[in-house]
């Protein structure tokens, strides 16, 4: 709990004192020849500065010791003080109590996102998985951000470098379902999406990349996904000229939690026992919401734009369902969907 690295000042200044008072008592002992209860007074009374009368009288070598020792330890009272005045009256102590609060919250975590920077890409992200309330914990080593979550109180976060193994553990990577790096390096986003697949490969990773000769790096290191967001805004800007009204109905068609249209996966582990292995127009007719099924993946990866009726949901498989908020929540309560 006490953390040596925030208090080594302190411990540092506790440890002086403790050998100035063993100085003191082994001094007295060897040079006056007093008893070890009569040593540790002397030591106190000399150390604290409180003027009590002396065991006895002392030598010339015993009063120049008895100098020394004063000196020595006023020097190491004014740099106590001064340790623990700075973290009372600049109020480290209570950002580390804080932070030590923070980790308890972060270690209780079980399938959360790991989000590995809050720049410009790492804040929408946050925003898109709080829209789902999704619970996260953002890897973040910005004084500046740092500051700022700790006065909002609203994300949970580790203070430290994503690219550290021991920073990935604090954020319970073990546990979590899936880790997205956003940092503006394409070398230390390859480093997290190696370490984060060496801790944990079951975990879905999302990488940012800035070169396009790092996607396939990237991929080949682990990363189920790679994201170009330079890229992918320059071709969204291009085809907002070319088909308008085509990529402004599919910005509508979209898995923010504020659209008035929704995009909703349902994997084969979400369905009903009776209904696995059926084909899409049974469950469709059955489970009858309003909502369209307008995808479907196959377990080897293959992606089928409105899929045939007779297609069957098998292990591996997923279906996509597109409808309005309250359909969506609608099938998500049939199949029990969960994004908490």
């Amino acid at each position: 709990m006490f953390n040596y690295r925030l208090f080594y000042k302190i411990y540092y200044a506790i440890f002086l004192l403790i050998v100035i008072v063993l100085t003191g008592i082994l001094g007295y002992m060897i040079i006056e020849g007093m008893s070890l209860f009569d040593a540790f007074y002397m030591t106190i009374i000399t150390v604290s500065t409180v003027g009590f009368n002396e065991v006895g009288t002392l030598h010339p070598e015993g009063k120049l010791f008895t100098v020394v020792l004063i000196v020595l330890s006023f020097g190491t009272f004014a740099y106590a003080l001064s340790s623990i005045s700075k973290y009372l009256l600049e109020g480290e102590y209570r950002i580390y109590f804080k932070d030590y609060q923070m980790n308890k919250e972060v270690e209780k975590l079980s399938g959360h996102v790991i989000v590995c920077g809050y720049g410009r890409v790492g804040t929408q992200a946050v925003s898109e998985l709080t829209a789902h309330d999704k619970k996260y914990v953002i890897i973040e080593q910005s004084h500046d951000l740092l500051d700022a979550f700790r006065a909002s109180k609203e994300h949970l976060f580790i203070e430290g470098n994503a690219t550290s193994d021991e920073i990935l553990e604090k954020a319970q990577i073990h546990s979590a379902s899936a880790l997205i790096t956003t940092l503006p390096s394409d070398a230390d986003n390859l480093f997290v999406v190696l370490s984060a697949k060496e801790l944990n490969p079951k975990l879905k990773i999302i990488s940012r990349a800035s070169q396009s000769s790092s996607v396939k790096k990237l991929k080949i290191a682990g990363a189920n996904n790679v994201i170009m967001p330079d890229s992918l805004g320059g071709a969204h800007m291009a085809s907002l000229v070319i088909t308008p009204d085509v990529i402004e109905f599919l910005d509508h068609i979209t898995i923010q939690g504020e659209s008035q249209i929704n995009l909703e996966e349902i994997t084969f582990e979400n369905i009903p026992e009776n209904y696995k292995n059926k084909t899409i127009s049974v469950i469709a007719g059955d489970f009858n919401t309003g909502c369209n099924i307008v995808g479907f993946k196959t377990p080897e990866g293959e992606f089928i734009v409105n899929p045939r009726p007779d297609i069957k949901l098998i292990p591996g498989s997923k279906m996509f369902v597109l409808g309005k908020p309250e359909q969506i929540r609608e099938i998500n309560k049939i199949f029990g969907i969960e994004h908490g």
